[in-house]
């Protein structure tokens, strides 16, 4: 069996990506790798109907898969409308009926974050605030503690002040997950879009209560508040568009 008669044994075994990485090799390996029925035959295992077509619709099954196998780059997004120097988040926190927290907070202090994390914060929750991630965090001064044997709730609403329109991020949502391990509490909320956006449901608001072990199992003792948007948006440009698309009253 020649070279070539072996390669075009092979090259039928191969995957999509296999295959193509074996155009790149040299010229004759690019001549038998680019034959059209080596392409219709991955195309027919990937989109077996589309095969039963007397000719492909586009101008070679190659092209065909190439097109719509490859995984999609992530797009640059352009320069976002909003800016965080222009919002301001109000954040009100209850047990029960009992408000104990009720912030008016600025989109820059949101932005820093907690510098100077308090001691006794768990390993876990440390290499959390440290990490590279785009992070949304409210430093607590002074700290407030959450009672457990009650419901706590939360509501976040976010304020423009170039026209004065507020959009919910979280609407009276319970802290039903408290996860000790990397001590937060959490709550969510599924946004509510711009009538202009009808195609973006299920987007989920996050808000985490960051919480120290004082060895008391029945509280929280909150030093700081994290939102995030994990969903959809994990870097700062992405919020920012996500935040202008909300429902603005």
């Amino acid at each position: 069996m020649s070279y070539v008669e072996i390669l075009k044994a092979v090259f039928p075994l191969l995957e999509g990506a296999d295959l193509a990485s074996c155009v790149a090799v040299c010229k004759q390996w690019r001549d038998i790798a680019q034959d059209d029925y080596l392409w219709k035959c991955l195309c027919a295992k990937r989109w077996p109907s589309i095969c039963k077509r007397p000719n492909p619709p586009t101008v070679t099954y190659y092209k065909l898969y190439q097109t719509f196998y490859k995984h999609q780059r992530q797009q640059t997004l352009l320069p976002p409308r909003l800016s965080f120097d222009n919002l301001e988040f109000f954040i009100d926190i209850w047990t029960g009926d009992k408000l104990i927290f009720s912030e008016v907070v600025s989109g820059p202090v949101l932005q820093t974050g907690i510098k100077c994390p308090p001691p006794r914060i768990c390993d876990r929750l440390g290499f959390h605030l440290e990490g590279p991630d785009y992070k949304m965090i409210l430093p607590v001064e002074p700290r407030f503690k959450a009672p457990l044997g009650e419901t706590v709730s939360v509501s976040v609403l976010v304020g423009r002040k170039d026209n004065n329109k507020v959009a919910c991020i979280i609407n009276k949502s319970v802290f039903d997950y408290i996860d000790r391990t990397a001590y937060r509490a959490m709550a969510f909320d599924y946004l509510g879009f711009s009538p202009a956006h009808p195609f973006v449901p299920g987007i989920r608001a996050w808000i985490s209560l960051l919480f120290v072990d004082d060895k008391n199992d029945s509280v929280l003792d909150v030093f700081g508040i994290e939102i995030d948007f994990c969903d959809a948006a994990k870097s700062r440009d992405e919020v920012l568009w996500l935040l202008d698309i909300l429902d603005w009253k």
